[in-house]
């Protein structure tokens, strides 16, 4: 599934290319006719919230996506040849200069004026571990609510702190020796701001104009992630993964620097 720093970073990239442009075709699957007639709206802004990208229009109007495990954007130039058959495509904005295509995002809305505020998914968002008026405090107030869940499991909570996926999670608490399945109640509020700071900084380096791959290892790659049975970088031991939390997420680890509880 796309992380918040995936969702900013295609944000960034289609802000770029459609901000203050006018629609000039638009289709939108599952939409109505009357919430899909964009074409002659001009594009506000182009942003990102969570795991959620949002494209504002001109009108107040506003098309929501969310990628899931599998969907993406693409921007394209007029003629130019998709990557992806047109069947998956979810979403189509097109200006004068650019083509942008939603492909196999399992959410694909356009909401109202006014309606963006309210939508369930959206009010209920924690602060977006990327946004420009992220609070610390806040965020670790906000896992500090929850003391009975395992802190991997509360990291990946969107009311808690939207943004972070498997891969974040995992690569934070290795470098900031944290054991995943410790309970939020068993942690310090300096060991939950260093997490939600390490997280901040890790998957800044991924989104945005400047984007470079994360390198979080001493070797450049990841630390943990999708390492399973690997020799850890620090210390040796192999890295191991469990599932977590009621949906059985992955969490990779290593069970000696993180002192993993049994």
């Amino acid at each position: 599934m796309p992380e918040g720093d995936t969702i900013s970073r295609a944000a960034f990239t289609l802000s770029r290319a459609l901000a203050g442009k006018t629609v000039r075709r638009f289709r939108c699957a599952g939409a109505s006719a009357s919430r899909a007639a964009l074409a002659g709206r001009r594009i506000d802004s182009v942003a990102a919230a969570g795991k959620n990208l949002l494209v504002r229009f001109d009108d107040g109007r506003t098309l929501r996506t969310h990628m899931r495990m599998h969907g993406s954007w693409h921007l394209y130039r007029p003629g130019e040849r998709w990557r992806l058959p047109e069947s998956l495509a979810r979403a189509v904005l097109e200006t004068d200069d650019w083509t942008a295509v939603c492909f196999s995002a399992p959410v694909v809305e356009v909401l109202r004026p006014g309606e963006e505020r309210s939508h369930p998914a959206l009010a209920r968002l924690g602060p977006d571990v990327l946004g420009e008026n992220f609070r610390e405090d806040e965020a670790v107030s906000r896992l500090r609510a929850c003391p009975d869940l395992e802190v991997g499991d509360a990291l990946l909570r969107q009311d808690r702190i939207a943004g972070i996926g498997n891969i974040w999670k995992s690569e934070t608490l290795f470098r900031c020796r944290v054991d995943p399945f410790a309970r939020v109640s068993t942690l310090s509020d300096a060991v939950l701001a260093k997490v939600v700071r390490e997280a901040r900084k890790l998957m800044g380096r991924n989104s945005g104009e400047a984007y470079r791959p994360a390198k979080p290892t001493l070797a450049g790659t990841y630390a943990v992630y999708r390492r399973s049975g690997k020799p850890c970088r620090r210390c040796g031991t192999a890295i191991a993964m469990r599932r977590q939390g009621e949906e059985k997420r992955s969490t990779y680890f290593c069970p000696a620097c993180q002192e993993t509880a049994p």
